[in-house]
């Protein structure tokens, strides 16, 4: 396996390195990060296994595979420092809102390989989201062993460039509003006596089990729904009272909230 460089360490890169490092097919000794906060970065790489850098360059000439994984309005400036030392080399973009165009206005993109992807933070557990852009200029080999490494953190879906920013919100984004979800219901199961670990075991694990099923069988989620519903049952109270509640225009409005962003 080629040599893997993180320009950035947050949340995003953190679930990411965990993955590729846990799911065996990467080694430790092979993935590098760099990020201005040296004691911070050095406290992770003891807790997830990657080696530190002491600078984006180190970390450039040390990889093969560089995933750019800073804010949004760092890599400009990063890309103008390690430009020279990418050609030649595979750059696997992860941040929110910079597309292959938007590399191009900034590098030569066939001289430096890029790929934009946008994974979301189930990654750490091999269960993520990895929403690969049709558009790149990486070889076919280069893809494969992208696609490969990325297989290894969940599925990878390919979409076309206008559908990353919608395909963004609702993997990327979505693992919070699931989050909130699990909240709310562990939060009614402990105002009826349950405690709280266990509230959040059965509520996680029924939700996982619930999507695992609808993925597993292909079936319509409204099937799904209805086969849990009898007539006059205590399930249809809850989903009314869910649809009076107005979760459908909700869980809508939220993915409204994301796209209108100015």
């Amino acid at each position: 396996m080629d040599t893997i460089g993180f320009i950035g360490m947050g949340n995003m890169a953190q679930a990411m390195a965990c993955g590729f490092i846990n799911s065996g097919k990467v080694k430790a000794g092979e993935v590098f990060a760099y990020a201005p906060n040296q004691a911070k970065l050095k406290e992770n790489a003891s807790k997830i296994g990657f080696i530190p850098a002491s600078s984006n360059l180190e970390l450039v000439k040390k990889s093969k595979i560089v995933f750019v994984a800073c804010k949004p309005y760092q890599i400009a400036d990063v890309l103008k420092e390690v430009k020279e030392e990418l050609e030649g080399k595979v750059l696997v973009s992860v941040a929110a809102g910079w597309i292959f165009d938007t590399f191009a206005e900034h590098i030569d993109v066939q001289k430096v390989h890029v790929q934009c992807v946008m994974p979301n933070t189930p990654a750490k557990i091999g269960q993520g989201v990895m929403l690969v852009e049709q558009k790149n200029s990486l070889s076919a080999e280069e893809s494969a062993t992208v696609l490969g490494l990325l297989g290894t953190l969940g599925i990878t879906e390919t979409l076309p460039t206008n559908l990353m920013g919608i395909g963004g919100a609702i993997s990327g984004c979505s693992p919070a509003f699931m989050d909130l979800i699990i909240e709310a219901y562990a939060d009614a199961a402990v105002k009826y006596g349950m405690q709280r670990a266990q509230a959040y075991r059965l509520v996680s694990k029924t939700m996982a089990g619930s999507a695992m099923l609808q993925l597993a069988t292909g079936e319509h989620p409204g099937v799904l729904k209805d086969a849990v519903c009898s007539p006059g049952g205590t399930t249809i109270r809850g989903v009314d009272a869910l649809e009076k509640s107005g979760l459908r225009a909700a869980c809508i409005n939220s993915i409204d909230a994301i796209m209108n962003k100015k």
